[in-house]
């Protein structure tokens, strides 16, 4: 059975594959299994999957990539790694080693590049003779070209761009400035309640900013919800309050915004409102497929925001 991975697509640079001897340590920044596949990203930014891994998506036993890893610099090349090193070369440098020692938690890592994953893919996929299945060239269709690269940065929830100086929580922290004491005494707004899945979709990998607010899709539901439930009877009457949006957002052109805060007795009804109606009845999972759907977000991270978020369910068990 073909191990199924949603991927998205990005050029490979030649910047990817780094030698066995780096100036400094590398260390393992981000690192998540995902169907018996483990990838990761390095301290330097190179995503990678490990030594089991590129085996199970080449369909091939564990030894046969270690193999690859310990003929890389024989004298005598072996056909498999001449070809190996030939793709190599076409989309970039031949690296000095296949994988990249790193140690993390005492353990040794064999981690594999993306390029050079992706270059032992394709040789089981295409050029493996009777090695090839059916399973390996699924996944190479699957994660050819640039696809592997962005599918990993996306499942471990890694913002490349963060390395060149860009803070990911940035916007949010300026509306946290800007509305944290904004409602009145004695009343909550959704918009510091929703912290909790606002921080896990930064961390899974969202750009929150004026084209992602998820917290207008939960006070939409909630606000449909307490009207049609008549909850102002049983907590009291909800409020406006002001609420503004930073100056690079172009919903500041109308600041304050009019929102609505609702009495604190109502916090318990609604959080439990969040998480059984929003986050695991199906409305998250709506907004999250909308993005999807617009391009504003690759299908890998959907899924890696609902994971996340929306807990597996426990079965209980059955009366006999």
């Amino acid at each position: 059975m073909t191990v199924k991975i949603n991927a998205l697509s990005q050029k490979i640079s030649k910047n990817d594959v780094k030698g066995n001897q780096p100036s400094l340590p590398l260390a393992i920044a981000r690192e998540r299994e995902i169907d018996g596949i483990v990838m990761g990203v390095l301290s330097d930014g190179t995503p990678y999957l490990n030594q089991r891994g590129l085996a199970a998506l080449c369909d091939v036993q564990n030894a046969h990539i270690g193999t690859i890893s310990s003929l890389w610099n024989e004298v005598d090349q072996k056909p498999r790694i001449q070809r190996i090193k030939a793709i190599l070369a076409k989309v970039g440098k031949v690296p000095p080693t296949a994988h990249i020692e790193v140690v993390h938690k005492g353990v040794t890592h064999y981690c594999y590049p993306t390029d050079v994953s992706l270059a032992i893919m394709e040789y089981y996929a295409i050029d493996a003779g009777v090695n090839v299945s059916e399973k390996a060239r699924d996944n190479y269709r699957i994660l050819a070209g640039s696809r592997l690269r962005e599918m990993i940065y996306s499942q471990v929830g890694y913002d490349p761009a963060s390395q060149h100086g860009k803070d990911r929580f940035a916007k949010w922290h300026e509306r946290l400035a800007l509305n944290h004491q904004s409602a009145p005494k004695g009343h909550f707004h959704v918009f510091n309640e929703a912290h909790t899945v606002i921080y896990e979709l930064i961390v899974a990998g969202a750009e929150i900013g004026e084209k992602f607010v998820v917290d207008i899709s939960i006070g939409q539901h909630w606000s449909k919800y307490w009207e049609e439930h008549n909850l102002s009877e049983l907590y009291g009457p909800r409020q406006k309050y002001p609420h503004r949006y930073p100056d690079d957002h172009p919903q500041s052109k109308s600041n304050p915004q009019e929102s609505w805060c609702y009495p604190l007795p109502a916090l318990g009804a609604y959080r439990e409102w969040l998480q059984d109606e929003y986050l695991e009845g199906g409305k998250f999972k709506g907004y999250l497929s909308g993005k999807v759907a617009k391009g504003d977000l690759p299908p890998s991270f959907a899924e890696l925001a609902l994971s996340a978020l929306v807990p597996v369910q426990i079965e209980k068990p059955r009366k006999h």
